[in-house]
């Protein structure tokens, strides 16, 4: 706060101090008092302005100098009433008293709506293992009519089962940490798992998987990374090469601090200019609209979840030629001494 904002906004009070001395000035006049008494009395006048606005201003320039400082330092910045003293004037403490109120009322409407979201979420969490269940049973249905409809209903059966489990994974990866457990994870037994899953979709493709060096295991959990891998072989399969035999490689390299695990395919691949923003929520770019129909958020959720893991993932692509992906496992001996 600078000494001049302050004498701006205390225009109006020097306009009245000003007419109130030219009243005073009038009527000492006009009673015919001593020269040297109206010089005494405007002297007094004018030292009691003086100090008025000197005390005035250095209350007010503590309060304002670090409630500006301070606000400007702060990432969370309705937590300021917190990092501020409550002043000793009156207009200091209605601001203060204002901000513990807004604050207060922040808080109360943001519980709110965390509640309202949390009964959605597993609202949403419920419904997908209640959906997986008539699912399951149509697929086994289709699975009992061996003819080229019952393959077809086979495979938009498996396209629903996929859909759901993004809607699930989804809805929980934002508070993934209450559902996952980091333990050692065989690769060799995950890549298994998810490839057993895909199988029908894979042969239906004609697709050939390739694995190499999986004999390692990662500190991560088990389910979510059969999701993720999961997601790949969709995409995989989803925008598979014309031309060509697709063949799906996966393998794994050790590194001194980490394990990285590659997903790579020899499918139409990723245009540069989409390479980047593949991880972005709702992005399908070129190949999801012309090519097959896409939501976009298969590889945000991945994405996501690889955050929460602590893994890393990259993405990389040659248009018309492969795509791999990989995901980076860190070394982690904490893990295991908490789980030996």
């Amino acid at each position: 706060m600078r000494f001049t904002d302050h004498v701006k906004d205390r225009l109006w009070f020097y306009l009245i101090a000003a007419l109130s001395l030219g009243l005073m000035l009038l009527f000492l006049f006009a009673y015919r008092v001593s020269g040297q008494l109206i010089i005494f009395i405007c002297a007094i006048f004018f030292l009691f302005i003086i100090a008025e606005e000197a005390v005035g201003f250095m209350r007010k320039r503590r309060f304002y100098s670090q409630l500006r400082s301070r606000l400007d330092k702060l990432d969370k910045k309705y937590l300021i009433h917190e990092l501020v003293e409550k002043p000793s004037f009156f207009e200091g403490e209605l601001i203060y008293d204002a901000l513990c109120e807004a604050n207060k009322s922040m808080c109360e409407n943001v519980a709110e709506y965390k509640r309202s979201s949390a009964d959605f979420r597993d609202f949403i969490e419920m419904w997908v293992h209640e959906i997986k269940l008539p699912v399951a049973s149509l697929q086994l249905m289709a699975h009992n009519h061996s003819d080229e409809l019952g393959e077809k209903f086979q495979e938009q059966l498996r396209r629903i089962d996929g859909y759901t489990d993004q809607v699930l994974y989804y809805a929980r990866s934002e508070n993934a940490e209450k559902d996952y457990i980091i333990k050692d994870t065989a690769l060799k037994r995950t890549v298994a798992n998810v490839a057993l899953k895909n199988r029908e979709a894979v042969q239906l493709c004609g697709a050939c998987i390739e694995t190499e060096g999986l004999d390692l295991t990662v500190m991560t959990d088990g389910k979510w990374l059969e999701f993720i891998l999961g997601q790949f072989m969709a995409n995989s399969l989803k925008y598979i090469s014309d031309g060509r035999e697709p063949v799906i490689k996966v393998y794994a390299e050790e590194l001194p601090d980490r394990v990285l695990l590659h997903f790579r395919d020899n499918g139409i691949g990723i245009p540069a200019g989409d390479l980047n923003r593949v991880f972005d929520k709702s992005f399908t770019g070129e190949n999801g609209r012309n090519y097959a129909k896409s939501t976009g958020m298969g590889l945000y959720i991945v994405k996501s979840l690889c955050d929460r893991l602590g893994h890393s993932i990259t993405a990389e692509s040659v248009q018309g030629e492969y795509t791999e992906f990989t995901i980076g496992f860190a070394k982690n001996e904490y893990y295991r001494m908490e789980n030996s």
